[in-house]
């Protein structure tokens, strides 16, 4: 078996968590890990897996790894790097190709998205042998979750018998989001299942199923891998998709694209504890409610509240007389809404996208291949910012047409490149950056590096950067 994940959606029902820098895969539960650490644990209970591909958006590489190796992944890494999405037909075709060719015809693929969560494993372990069967006969497997309530916000599978067996059977057809009275039909009825958005497949029968209902999108995929930028590591392979030829491939759903056209597609019912996440509705019903319906994360103190769910992991948020409310609190942005406008939250981000600014891609922390950096304050031609740098690790070789810095060493060492200096610089010490002095600034340590950073000048914006050297590949 041959885990394929794909992590290509952004969550925006889930901001202010989740922004376009700081996706939905990359929020943390509870327990620690991230939804995309967990959907890696998840597709390991496939036994025996192979190898792993992951598919994401190119900048988001650095920080899929940093998740991965938290957890020493023994297994070949394979990535395939979208310079923006297309949805899942293309993602999962070309997932097949490479598998095909590093494995063969007959390697099988279990696809799961990064962004969900199953909580009964052993329930999922078994319907991905079931799965696994199937999928070996030449079968297009889909994976459907028993209903448990009439949800309008899923797809259904509807089959031509009862679904309480747990064996792969034949799909009648797929249904679209139904209206609440129907989703109430098809509960009663017994015959439909959500549509979860995992797959099993025999690498050789998808290309082959493809091929006759989807050829466009198998051929426009076929010539982007031709064209792609590769690099080879230990135990890993990174395949950076042709941008000019990516944008030619119709952006299609696997289901739409192949499931609904073929007639070898089947699906495993199951009972797996499975939630798309998909609002913050379905992220409350994650945590325990209090005597008054209440569903707390973090520092938060209630008077008379009822039927809400108060996320603030950082600092104090008090609510008082507050009914059926959901509160999210994070460093930059509060968010306060009616729980029955939740699924509205998006059209906060498109406003806020439209606006320009960074609320909808970045938290004050960001995310580098290096490390990260926090801003701590900032108004009119300065900005203070917090850089982590992680041991081993280095910026561009840049400069800075706009903007000096001053450089403060917190903790561990750095060594610089300012203009045609080399400094290293310990604890307590610091440095000038004139504008448009190149510099550089690296970890040699084996512990993080910690600085403070001031900006001055008449122009801030992290784009005003140009590279001269970068070993992560952002000259390009």
């Amino acid at each position: 078996m041959h885990v394929v994940i794909i992590a290509g959606g952004t969550g925006s029902r889930l901001w202010p968590v989740s922004r376009e820098a700081h996706p939905k895969p990359f929020i943390r539960m509870e327990d620690g890990f991230s939804l995309l650490q967990k959907t890696y644990l998840r597709g390991q209970l496939a036994k025996p897996v192979e190898s792993v591909t992951t598919v994401t958006n190119r900048e988001l590489f650095f920080r899929t790894e940093d998740d991965y190796q938290e957890l020493t992944p023994e297994q070949p890494l394979h990535y395939l790097l979208e310079p923006f999405g297309r949805n899942t037909a293309p993602a999962i075709a070309a997932a097949a190709l490479e598998l095909q060719q590093y494995y063969g015809d007959d390697a099988l693929m279990l696809v799961l998205p990064a962004d969900h969560l199953v909580q009964n494993e052993q329930a999922f372990a078994d319907a991905v042998v079931e799965a696994q069967s199937a999928a070996s006969k030449g079968q297009l497997v889909t994976f459907g979750i028993r209903p448990t309530h009439a949800e309008t916000g899923f797809g259904y599978i509807e089959l031509h018998d009862s679904a309480q067996s747990s064996q792969a059977q034949a799909v009648k057809r797929f249904v679209e989001k139904p209206a609440l009275k129907q989703a109430e039909q098809y509960l009663e009825g017994g015959k439909h299942l959500w549509n979860s958005g995992m797959f099993c497949f025999r690498v050789a029968t998808l290309i082959d199923e493809l091929a006759e209902h989807s050829p466009a999108i198998l051929q426009g995929v076929t010539q982007t891998l031709l064209n792609a930028q590769r690099s080879d590591g230990q135990g890993h392979s990174v395949a950076r998709l042709c941008a000019e030829s990516f944008g030619v491939v119709e952006d299609d759903s696997i289901d739409y694209a192949l499931m609904e056209k073929s007639n070898q597609v089947v699906v495993v019912p199951c009972d797996i504890g499975w939630s798309d996440i998909g609002s913050w509705n379905a992220m409350a019903e994650l945590v325990e409610p209090d005597a008054s319906g209440n569903r707390v994360i973090g520092n938060v103190e209630l008077e008379g509240a009822r039927n809400s769910y108060i996320r603030s992991p950082d600092r104090l948020t008090a609510a008082v007389g507050i009914n059926n409310l959901i509160i999210v609190d994070t460093p930059d942005a509060l968010l306060v809404a009616d729980k029955t406008h939740s699924q509205d939250i998006k059209k906060i981000v498109t406003r806020l996208k439209a606006k320009g600014g960074d609320l909808h891609q970045h938290h004050i922390t960001a995310h580098r291949p290096w490390g990260t950096y926090t801003v701590l304050e900032e108004g009119e031609c300065f900005k203070i910012k917090r850089i982590e740098v992680k041991p081993g690790a280095s910026l561009s070789l840049q400069m800075h047409h706009h903007r000096s810095e001053h450089w403060i060493v917190v903790r561990g060492t750095a060594q610089v490149v300012n203009g045609d200096k080399q400094i290293l610089l310990r604890t307590n010490e610091s440095t000038y950056i004139p504008t448009g002095n190149k510099h550089r600034l690296e970890n040699p340590g084996l512990i993080p590096l910690v600085m403070i950073e001031v900006q001055s000048g008449e122009y801030l914006g992290e784009d005003d950067i140009v590279r001269f050297e970068d070993v992560y590949g952002r000259c390009q």
